[in-house]
């Protein structure tokens, strides 16, 4: 998994802490900011509650990219665990599922796009099986240039260097 450099995980850290003391938003969006930057994904649109589901749970990733998050004025009265770190740990997991999440139709485009990529045209790929029966199989010529236009590179045999393989062949049962 690719993380920030540890230097800005130091920064993004220190402001979300000053912001669960201060309640600063600026210090917030700044450490959003800065992650989204890294992964180069758009911020998400963040809403702030007072508790989600009857205060079971912290924070909710939706899939359009919206995240609701409880505030830290509202985290730090009637919870076990009221830590300024349990705090920052729930919103650096909901931003992965927002990372994991987001735009998942460019990411699918992407994928497809680095599976096709440099691969041959079939025709070009596909070697011509001999009338024989003979399997296709790779010659060297040192003066012929091959495959990918270099000398002594390999090349898929083609009909005629079959052929002279099945002459060859029958001119060995006759004798």
């Amino acid at each position: 998994m690719i993380l920030p450099p540890i230097g800005h995980r130091r920064v993004i850290d220190r402001e979300l802490s000053d912001f669960f003391h201060t309640h600063r938003k600026p210090m917030f969006n700044r450490a959003i900011s800065r992650l989204c930057r890294f992964y180069n994904v758009r911020r998400p649109r963040i809403s702030w509650f007072e508790y989600l589901d009857w205060g079971k749970t912290a924070g909710k990733t939706y899939h359009d990219g919206r995240i609701h998050l409880v505030h830290p004025e509202n985290w730090k009265r009637g919870r076990v665990y009221n830590t300024e770190r349990m705090w920052v740990q729930m919103i650096y997991h909901e931003m992965a599922h927002y990372l994991f999440w987001t735009d998942a139709e460019s990411k699918a485009d992407l994928f497809m796009r680095r599976m096709v990529s440099r691969l041959r045209p079939l025709r070009a790929r596909a070697a011509v099986l001999p009338a024989c029966g003979a399997r296709p199989h790779a010659v060297r010529w040192p003066h012929d240039p091959g495959v990918n236009g270099r000398a002594g590179s390999p090349k898929i045999a083609g009909p005629s260097e079959h052929a002279a393989c099945a002459r060859r062949k029958m001119g060995a049962g006759r004798r």
